[in-house]
Formats: C-alpha cells, sequence, structure tokens
C-alpha cells in the first residue's frame, strides 16, 4: 500500500491534539511493517507517528484490538523500559477523518541489526520477557484477553470429503478418526483449563522493536 491510499493530514492531527504547529514536512522512517512511520517535528516537541493500515482498520475487532493493547503496554511501562503511544484527551487512538494514528515520544537511540545482537543483549530482553510475564494486568479487565473456546473439528467431513475426492490418505484417516476425536476433546479440555493461567507477552520481540539508548533497551 501506498501513501496515497492512506488518508494523512498531519497538520489537523497537530491540532486537535495540540501537539503544536509544524515545522517541517513529516519524514517517513523505517519502521511497522503493515504500517506506515513518520516522524513529526512540532514547536512543541519531536514525535513519532504510526499511521495505521486503513485496511486493517476496517476489521470489526481492530480498533478495540489497539486500544486493549496500548492499556497493556501503558501498565508495563510501569514495570519495564517500554514505550507506550501517547494519550492525549483521554485516548491512545486516534481517529482523523476515518485516518487512525498512535503518537509516540519521539525516543534517541539505535536498533540492532540481527547480526549485531550480542548474548548480553540477548539475556537483557530474556528478564525483560520474564518481567512481562509477571507483570498484572488484572486491573484492565480486559474481555478480549478472555480465552475463547477452540473450535470443534469435524473429522467426519474431511473423510467424506476425501472419500469424493478418492484421496489417497482416506484409509489413515478413518482408521484413526476416533483417535482424532479423543485428542481433540483433551485439547480442548486442556485449553480450557490453563487459560485460567495465560500471561500476557509481546509476541513480536525482535529487533526492529527495540530501542537501545545507553546500553539500556526500551520496547516499542
Amino acid at each position: 500500500m501506498n501513501d496515497t491510499q492512506y488518508n494523512l493530514n498531519f497538520e489537523k492531527l497537530c491540532n486537535e491534539l495540540q501537539l503544536g504547529e509544524l515545522i517541517s514536512s513529516p519524514k517517513p522512517i523505517s519502521g511497522g511493517l503493515l504500517h506506515r512511520m513518520y516522524a513529526i517535528e512540532t514547536t512543541q516537541a519531536n514525535y513519532a507517528v504510526k499511521a495505521l493500515n486503513p485496511q486493517i482498520m476496517i476489521r470489526p475487532a481492530a480498533v478495540q484490538n489497539y486500544m486493549d493493547s496500548e492499556k497493556i503496554a501503558s501498565v508495563a511501562a510501569e514495570h519495564i523500559h517500554a514505550q507506550p503511544a501517547k494519550r492525549l484527551k483521554g485516548a491512545s487512538v486516534h481517529n482523523i477523518d476515518n485516518q487512525f494514528y498512535l503518537i509516540f515520544d519521539w525516543i534517541e537511540g539505535q536498533r540492532l541489526e540481527q547480526d549485531e545482537v550480542t548474548i548480553n543483549n540477548s539475556y537483557l530482553m530474556g528478564t525483560i520477557l520474564a518481567d512481562i510475564h509477571k507483570t498484572d494486568f488484572r486491573q484492565l479487565e480486559l474481555d478480549s484477553l478472555q480465552a475463547a473456546n477452540s473450535k470443534k473439528i469435524n473429522w467426519m467431513f474431511y473423510l467424506n470429503k476425501g472419500k469424493n475426492e478418492n484421496s489417497e490418505w482416506i484409509k489413515t484417516l478413518d482408521s484413526n478418526i476416533d483417535k482424532l476425536y479423543e485428542w481433540s476433546m483433551k485439547a480442548e479440555n486442556s485449553s480450557l483449563m490453563l487459560a485460567s493461567n495465560n500471561v500476557i507477552s509481546h509476541r513480536d520481540l525482535e529487533p526492529k522493536n527495540v530501542m537501545w539508548r545507553q546500553g539500556i533497551p526500551i520496547l516499542l
């Protein structure tokens, strides 16, 4: 997706969120694989702005997912070095003319390339990940964090489909179908038991999402 498919209006964004007046044109920066990142300089401060992909944001749960994610990041930032989006006018996700944005304070630092990561870097990231897992997020009471029931698999449907297409694997499936139903039931029951021990994690903790400043990692 190119920039012309985004409905970008940085002047209106700055005005409505009282970020100051733009001093120069926003500069595209690397990062945000599915989205667009920009550096902006205003009369008040420097910011990193993430313009969220419109095609992703039309999904029914997308906006709520980003809101929940930023709530989680804010709590995590109380225990680790992390950079959640700025909360402005009571919100972290901002809709300006149907274009959604996240605003971050600008961080001076560097990102490591894959071949620059040392054992010590990895050790530090491991301890930070452990600290995230130990953080108590129950105060957020996020409904979206509740484990959903796993979808039941209709193995007989696949068996009949295989028979109709004369597939070579139908005998193997037919002889194991009772076991598959048994294993599926065990997996579903295990999922329900494990749900009470869920932890919140980063899930994309790679070099591009970590800024290093004087040897200290800051999670994005």
